[in-house]
């Protein structure tokens, strides 16, 4: 708990200054490195073995976010962002049959590397898309990441003092109904706190608040999914990046999976 203090308070700073304040070019080049790193967590977390066909599929996945960041084609983008939020619907029934693709054959190491594609290249496109409608500050980008933050910080802390029920037992047995009820309330007070802040009034705000909602809620199946992921393959942590936290796809699985809802929710409501 000390390292993960420790390595969060190093983080965090840097982190809230980049989402802020460095300009569209340098975010992507940032966020574009730490969607590589994920890309090649997950090609292990998937089952494959070799080094050159893992950096063949993460330049593969490279390629396609710069394209997707020099492409003029909005539809292209939107296109990604709703693709994601379907995938990440699917998710759900995947969770609820947990041993599906569990087996270490080539066909679910397939299944497993095109489940993670459509993980982080939507999440990146709705980064994009948040990022490049706001000029800096880039408030907004803030504020979606930082609803993930406060939602994984207020889970732990409810599932810590009040946590009985278990949420995912056979996936992820830390986690509890307790502690995402914490999240969700909590989350909504900072969402309509932070929604106020950005000037939002009215019923946009309360449906802001239901798009902010919404996307925890998906980000807690972002999280249960990598947790599902990595115990097929045997593994406690998707790499060790980060400290006592592990990889990117463990620091960054709730955010892959809340973005594509949030940008799509922004979008609709004309913010």
């Amino acid at each position: 708990m000390k390292q993960r203090i420790i390595t969060a308070l190093l983080i965090t700073p840097f982190a809230i200054a980049m989402l802020l304040f460095v300009p569209t070019p340098l975010f992507v080049a940032t966020i574009g490195s730490l969607c590589g790193i994920a890309m090649w967590e997950w090609t292990r977390l998937a089952g494959m073995r070799s080094r050159p066909w893992r950096a063949t599929a993460v330049a593969l996945g490279v390629a396609a976010m710069l394209a997707l960041y020099f492409t003029s084609n909005v539809f292209l983008w939107w296109t990604f962002i709703v693709l994601g939020c379907v995938v990440w619907i699917g998710a759900i029934f995947w969770l609820r049959h947990f041993a599906f693709a569990a087996s270490p054959t080539r066909e679910h190491t397939a299944v497993k590397l095109a489940a993670g594609a459509l993980a982080i290249l939507p999440a990146f496109a709705g980064l994009m898309r948040i990022h490049q409608t706001q000029t800096t500050p880039h408030t907004w980008a803030l504020y979606a990441v930082f609803l993930v933050w406060s939602a994984d910080t207020l889970a732990y802390l409810s599932g810590s003092q009040w946590g009985r029920t278990k949420l995912a037992p056979n996936i992820s047995p830390g986690k509890t109904r307790e502690g995402l009820y914490g999240a969700l309330i909590g989350t909504g007070f900072i969402a309509a706190i932070g929604g106020w802040w950005l000037d939002v009034r009215g019923s946009t705000l309360v449906l802001l608040v239901v798009v902010a909602l919404i996307s925890v809620a998906f980000s807690v199946v972002g999280d249960l999914f990598e947790s599902l992921i990595k115990r097929h393959a045997g593994v406690k942590d998707s790499g060790n990046l980060f400290p006592g936290h592990g990889g990117v796809c463990d620091r960054l699985d709730g955010v892959f999976a809340a973005l594509p809802f949030f940008a799509l929710g922004k979008a609709l409501l004309g913010l």
